[in-house]
């Protein structure tokens, strides 16, 4: 038996796939507790894990902290998880010390359940709740100019939150040390290696396990009408405006649709609907989604996953840079598409074409069955158990890395011999303008040349 300490932020994308991992560690026979928030506890409990309440210890946010967080600012985020920390510094200081846990379970950007295992020196074993990042697969992200300008001129602010945890205990080298996805920390991601992007480049320090869900239910399409299902998922889903176009385009389509509003949104400030609509504040969003063919979706990855585990093709429609990098991988193997226009008669043509292209279908049901023999929530606790992990020591990254640094190499050499020649036969004045050239496309040409390595060097590794 093992004593497990599993931590997670408040936030359902986050907490809900940790939930089915919970309760398979508690039938194996472990003790858990789960240090989590209020509006979790009756779900935790239904795990058979010990809930532990860490509501007392949410920092008071002014007005303008609670928009940056709706919006889902990254330097607020970070912040405010700094700031948990330290606050719950002296009651976790207290609780490992009576616990005593054998391993750590925590997500990816719980900076108070990592910096805790880092500092009892406790075996830890990350919850990737979306894609793992590494430098290859971060490209299938697309930062708005917002979001990019959002973690540039917030970096300073973070580095000063970072300083006030040395006094604790707590040692950071960086915030990006808190966040990145390394090939040396045991890391449980719920989908499959093959819808991972780059899953090559992880070390045998991840195990890639499928959607984490309850659910046993099978997919099950036999219906007299085809039926749309529409979420935008729990965080940013205040859309009336999007939720009203839906309701415009498919209210005359010989078809179903149910709408999973979320509580920011009212169903009564829409009128009355059409008769083949029906909208709530929640749903039952696996049940739904074995039934459904056509799935319009903000494309968290909860959202996604539990789509293609049950065979239902979808409308992409992400709001973040994440989402945008599950969106283009959804794209990629054929099991969505993208709405680039959200118009009334944008989301009718994008249905249209999911609901008629039976190619989108095919492909989701082959994600379904690929995802459904990963190995669960059954391969994540044996994961978890074994902590820490052995691996084979084989770093494919590293290697693609050493390729792509002779590259890189060769090029400002070649860039400096050209600069020489020009100077010494042209003229110096102007020298600066071929170093300006090389710096502009040295970026773009690398990417591709690394691109080129590695996938030169996985198809002889992996023989793909």
């Amino acid at each position: 038996m093992k004593k497990a300490a599993f931590f997670c932020i408040p936030a359902h994308g986050h907490t809900n796939p940790m939930l089915p991992v919970a309760a398979e560690m508690v039938k194996r026979g472990n003790k858990v507790r789960f240090y989590s928030f209020d509006e979790f506890k009756e779900k935790i409990e239904k795990t058979g894990a010990e809930f532990i309440s860490c509501d007392k210890f949410l920092p008071e946010l002014t007005n303008s902290e609670k928009e940056k967080l709706k919006k889902v600012s990254q330097t607020e985020m970070s912040i405010q998880d700094i700031r948990i920390t330290l606050k719950m510094n002296d009651f976790l200081e207290k609780e490992f010390k009576e616990f005593q846990p054998d391993v750590v379970y925590t997500d990816s950007v719980c900076f108070w359940g990592k910096l805790n295992a880092w500092k009892f020196n406790v075996p830890m074993v990350v919850s990737t709740s979306t894609f793992a990042f590494n430098q290859m697969s971060s490209q299938y992200m697309k930062n708005s100019p917002k979001e990019l300008a959002d973690m540039i001129f917030g970096l300073p602010k973070i580095t000063k939150e970072l300083k006030t945890l040395e006094p604790f205990g707590y040692h950071v080298k960086n915030t990006l040390s808190l966040v990145q996805s390394d090939n040396d920390t045991d890391s449980i991601v719920y989908t499959s290696e093959n819808f991972q992007p780059y899953s090559e480049s992880f070390s045998d320090h991840y195990k890639f396990v499928g959607p984490s869900v309850f659910s046993k239910v099978l997919p099950d399409k036999t219906k007299d009408r085809s039926l749309v299902y529409i979420s935008m998922g729990t965080v940013i889903n205040d859309k009336p405006d999007f939720y009203s176009k839906c309701i415009s385009a498919l209210k005359d389509m010989e078809i179903d649709v149910i709408i999973s509003c979320g509580n920011v949104v009212s169903p009564s400030q829409f009128g009355e609907l059409p008769e083949n609509i029906k909208m709530y504040p929640y749903v039952n969003q696996l049940d739904i989604l074995s039934k459904a063919d056509v799935f319009i979706t903000h494309c968290g990855m909860n959202s996604v996953s539990e789509s293609l585990y049950m065979a239902t093709p979808m409308v992409l429609y992400p709001q973040t840079g994440e989402q945008y990098a599950v969106a283009r991988r959804a794209k990629e193997i054929g099991a969505g598409e993208m709405l680039t226009d959200d118009s009334i008669q944008g989301i009718a043509k994008a249905v249209k074409t999911v609901l008629n292209k039976k190619d989108y279908a095919q492909a989701a049901d082959k994600c379904s069955k690929d995802f459904r023999s990963c190995s669960g929530t059954a391969g994540a606790a044996e994961f978890i158990e074994n902590a820490p992990n052995k691996s084979n020591g084989y770093d494919f990254l590293k290697e693609v890395n050493k390729a792509s640094g002779k590259f890189n190499a060769v090029y400002w050499l070649i860039a400096v011999i050209l600069i020489v020649l020009f100077g010494l036969f042209v003229t110096w004045k102007f020298v600066w303008i071929i170093g300006l050239v090389a710096g502009i496309f040295f970026y773009p040409v690398g990417k591709a040349v690394q691109k080129k390595i590695y996938k030169s060097m996985a198809a002889k590794k992996f023989n793909r």
